[in-house]
């Protein structure tokens, strides 16, 4: 099915707060209603090896669930059928929103562009103080969605003149099949792809995303395995080993640390951070002190102060970090992009709306240094 760009601009106003508030309004939005146990959305998963007695280990991320015949892994959307893996959510799509690009956010990759963002339902983590957990915490059978291929994504970016495509909301990495072979087609027309993720991977299907994707955030939740273990059931190592390898092989980088009080604003373990960023992935990654708001299975907390945030701020910045942002406080001076050699602002944002780029050609308008990111 085609839509004009009238009818999909349509679409795409819709909030993904509307469309999870009143999930009956995406299918119908967006082409019709969708069965859960739609065979569409099935097909065999790549990254996992098969065992005696028909279970299989699936080798995704670095759970490297063993799943007996019959069962799903820890994300709820990898279910072996008869001894063979499946993914249950290939073109499964249950949102799709054209943000601002500074939303993800991404603050160096194509600065006051859209991004066409989707997501499926699951994810390979259980944070507790999650922000989309109405569709990351959730089986996909539980959730309206829309069979969405590749080839009709890239069409939808392309109708919408959108440079990008965003892999986000949810975690990526549970449904990569369908991230690398929307990101080949995109390639093949021009439009970039980007994925929002929380790092917990595996190298393999890493290494592979890697030949595709032009920028990944990663949501670096703390500097500490005890916070990874009992606040998001993840662990450190393998977090930090993706974002040095997504770093050695020169895709663009941003980090979001999602500043949660009592839980890991502490100064020490921010200090052993910012020191751990500038020493292993440099002083030029961006990196997003971003205010945490009550959400999910922590409603007891309050939101971040805004000097915990700027105290983050300043120890990134006497750790060498050049490029240090504070999120979710629009008006916010740090929301602004400096040039790290004569101090100039460089780009102005009010929240997710940029008021003005001086770059150009990759370079600060004034002094003419070079600025690192994805400009064009």
């Amino acid at each position: 099915m085609r839509y004009s760009r009238r009818q999909f601009c349509r679409h795409l106003g819709y909030s993904l707060a509307g469309c999870l508030a009143a999930p009956e309004l995406l299918p119908r939005l967006l082409g019709g209603t969708v069965n859960a146990d739609d065979e569409r959305f099935a097909c065999e998963a790549r990254f996992y090896t098969k065992l005696d007695g028909r279970k299989v280990r699936c080798l995704l991320c670095p759970r490297t669930c063993l799943i007996a015949e019959g069962q799903r892994g820890f994300c709820r959307v990898r279910e072996n059928r008869r001894g063979t893996l499946n993914t249950l959510v290939y073109s499964r799509l249950c949102t799709i929103n054209n943000d601002p690009i500074e939303k993800k956010p991404l603050f160096h990759f194509l600065p006051g562009t859209n991004v066409l963002s989707v997501a499926t339902a699951g994810c390979n983590l259980r944070c507790k103080f999650c922000q989309n957990w109405n569709i990351s915490q959730v089986a996909p059978e539980s959730i309206r969605a829309e069979y969405t291929p590749p080839e009709r994504l890239v069409e939808y970016a392309r109708q919408m003149h959108s440079p990008s495509i965003a892999f986000t909301y949810s975690e990526p990495t549970i449904f990569t099949e369908y991230v690398l072979d929307t990101a080949r087609l995109a390639r093949q027309v021009g439009i970039k792809c980007v994925s929002i993720s929380n790092g917990f991977i595996n190298p393999e299907p890493l290494r592979d995303l890697c030949t595709l994707l032009s920028a990944i955030k990663i949501d670096f939740k703390a500097y500490s395995d005890d916070f990874y273990q009992n606040v998001t059931t993840g662990r450190l190592q393998p977090v930090l080993d993706t974002m040095q390898y997504i770093h050695q092989q020169g895709i663009w980088l941003e980090i979001v640390n999602l500043l949660i009080p009592t839980q890991n604003d502490d100064g020490a373990q921010l200090q052993a951070m910012v020191q751990w960023i500038g020493q292993n992935l440099g002083a030029e990654v961006p990196v997003h002190f971003t205010r945490f708001h009550p959400q999910y299975l922590m409603e007891n907390l309050p939101p971040t102060p805004q000097k915990s945030l700027e105290t983050a701020q300043a120890i990134a910045r006497s750790a060498g970090l050049q490029y240090v942002y504070i999120g979710n406080l629009p008006g916010h001076p740090a929301e602004n992009t400096y040039c790290a050699r004569c101090g100039q602002k460089i780009i102005e944002r009010i929240g997710y709306s940029v008021r003005s780029v001086q770059v150009r050609n990759g370079r600060c308008r004034f002094c003419q240094s070079p600025i690192p990111g994805v400009w064009s």
